[in-house]
C-alpha cells in the first residue's frame, strides 16, 4: 500500500472537505455571493454535495487503506483536485479570495493536490499490486460500467470544451445558466468521475467496483439532496432535459442500494 503521508493526507483531504461541504451545503444562500467566483445558491450547494461526497470517499479510502479496493476512488480524488486546482488558475483573473469560504476552497484543492503528488509518487516507488485473487465481474456485468464511462465522460468531455451558448449550456439540463468558469469546474467533476472507473475493464474485482460504488456513494446522494432542495428552480415542461439531471442520479443511486444488500460494500 501507499506510504502513512499519503494515508494522512487523504484524512486531511476528508476534514477539509467536510467543513467546506457543510458551510456550502447548509448556507448556500449566504455564501453564493462571496464565493471563490460568481455562482448562485443552487450551483453553491451543488459545489457543497461535491465537497461532503469526496470527504466521505476520502475518509471511506483513508480508513480501509487496501490498494487494491481503493485504487480507482484515489485516482478520482487525485484527478479532481489537480482538474479544479487547474481551473482556478486558468480562470485566475475572475477568482475572488477576500472571504475565509474562497480560501477554504482554494486551500482544500491545494491539499488535494498535494495528496496526489505525493500518492503518484508513493506508487511509483512502491508498485503496489491492484491484482485482487477474489470474485470477478463477468462481461455483461461489465456493461453498465462502460455506459457509464461514455455518458459521463461525454458530459465531463462536453462541460471542459463547451462555450457559452452551445446546446445545454443555457439552463437545458441544468436550471441555471452557467458560467464559463462554472461549466469548466462541473466538467473537471464529471470527468474525473468517467476516468477513475476505465481502469476497471482491464481490472475486474467485485469488491473493487463494491468499494469504489460505495466510497462514490455520498457524491450520489448529496448532490440529488441539493436538486430536490431547489427542484423550484427546475421547470421540466420547458426544460425536459432537466429530467436527466435527476434521472442520472437516481438510475445509478437507487439500483446501488440494493446491490450492496445483496453483495457488501466491497470491505
Amino acid at each position: 500500500m501507499l506510504s502513512n503521508l499519503s494515508r494522512l493526507l487523504t484524512y486531511a483531504c476528508a476534514l477539509l472537505y467536510a467543513i467546506l461541504g457543510a458551510l456550502l451545503f447548509f448556507l448556500p444562500e449566504g455564501l453564493a455571493p462571496v464565493f471563490a467566483w460568481k455562482v448562485t445558491a443552487f450551483m453553491t450547494i451543488t459545489i457543497g454535495g461535491w465537497c461532503l461526497g469526496n470527504a466521505w470517499l476520502a475518509y471511506i479510502n483513508a480508513r480501509r487503506w487496501e490498494w487494491k479496493r481503493v485504487f480507482t476512488s484515489l485516482i478520482y480524488l487525485w484527478l479532481f483536485g489537480v482538474g479544479e486546482l487547474i481551473v482556478l488558475f486558468v480562470f485566475r483573473d475572475k477568482l475572488k479570495l477576500e472571504h475565509p469560504i474562497a480560501w477554504l476552497y482554494f486551500i482544500t484543492l491545494i491539499v488535494n493536490t498535494l495528496a496526489a503528488f505525493v500518492g503518484v509518487v508513493d506508487y511509483l516507488r512502491l508498485r503496489p499490486s491492484s491484482q485482487s485473487s477474489g470474485p470477478v465481474f463477468s462481461n455483461i456485468q461489465s456493461l453498465p460500467a462502460f455506459a457509464f464511462v461514455l455518458f459521463v465522460g461525454f458530459l465531463g468531455l462536453y462541460g471542459i470544451t463547451a462555450q457559452i451558448g452551445d446546446p445545454g449550456t443555457n439552463g437545458g439540463i441544468f436550471p441555471e445558466v452557467m458560467s464559463l468558469f462554472t461549466l469548466r469546474s462541473f466538467g473537471v467533476f464529471y470527468f474525473s468521475l468517467a476516468l477513475a472507473v476505465v481502469p476497471y475493464f482491464w481490472s475486474r474485482s467485485l469488491n473493487a467496483v463494491l468499494h469504489h460504488s460505495f466510497a462514490a456513494y455520498g457524491l450520489i446522494v448529496f448532490i440529488t439532496a441539493a436538486a430536490f432542495i431547489y427542484i423550484r428552480l427546475f421547470d421540466f415542461a420547458a426544460h425536459p432535459g432537466g429530467l436527466a439531471y435527476f434521472g442520472a442520479y437516481l438510475a445509478v443511486g437507487i439500483p446501488l442500494f440494493f446491490i450492496f444488500r445483496k453483495y457488501g460494500t466491497g470491505k
